[in-house]
């Protein structure tokens, strides 16, 4: 977290953390595994509903990069969308146990995903299903089951600035996911 507090992001994140502790925004108040990441993704999703004057959202993993001219750009070419929009490398979920909520439905990547006011406005925060899931679905399926998918705008991300696990350029390489807990 240090790492992307040093960075342009710094006034812009807003952790999601299990507990209350320094600089947590968005607190879930349950202990998470990798196994209970979608009720962690529900928790995301109810708080940003609370941010009444955010135009723009991003879920960035914590060993993902973003280029902060990129999200500039995103944010310039959506201004005044009216649609919702969801930017992400979609990928289709096939779920047949629950076919009402995420059976295929389109959902992002999960090391990054954008979307704005539109989406969240009619993000279905009460969805239910059966069994964990993957997250990053589950948050597909609030999407498709609030807004309805014909209705969403499914933009598809420029890989060229988004960096997982690791960024090189020029001589230099960082591993992004070099904490002991990936």
């Amino acid at each position: 977290m240090q790492f992307y507090r040093n960075m342009w992001i710094r006034d812009y994140l807003y952790p999601v953390c299990d507990w209350p502790g320094p600089n947590c925004r968005i607190v879930c108040h349950r202990d998470s595994t990798y196994r209970t990441l979608d009720q962690k993704t529900q928790c995301f999703a109810r708080a940003v509903k609370n941010f009444k004057t955010k135009e723009y959202f991003i879920k960035l993993d914590d060993d993902a990069l973003v280029d902060k001219d990129y999200i500039i750009d995103l944010v310039k070419k959506l201004s005044g969308y009216k649609r919702p929009a969801y930017i992400s490398d979609h990928r289709i979920f096939r779920d047949p146990w629950n076919l009402q909520s995420l059976d295929r439905v389109p959902y992002g990547n999960g090391k990054f995903y954008m979307f704005n006011r539109q989406l969240v406005k009619c993000l279905n925060t009460s969805m239910t299903y059966i069994g964990p899931r993957n997250e990053d679905a589950v948050f597909g399926g609030m999407v498709s089951t609030g807004c309805g998918t014909s209705n969403v705008a499914y933009i598809r991300e420029n890989d060229a600035w988004i960096w997982h696990k690791g960024y090189t350029s020029k001589n230099k390489h960082i591993d992004l996911a070099f904490i002991k807990n990936h």
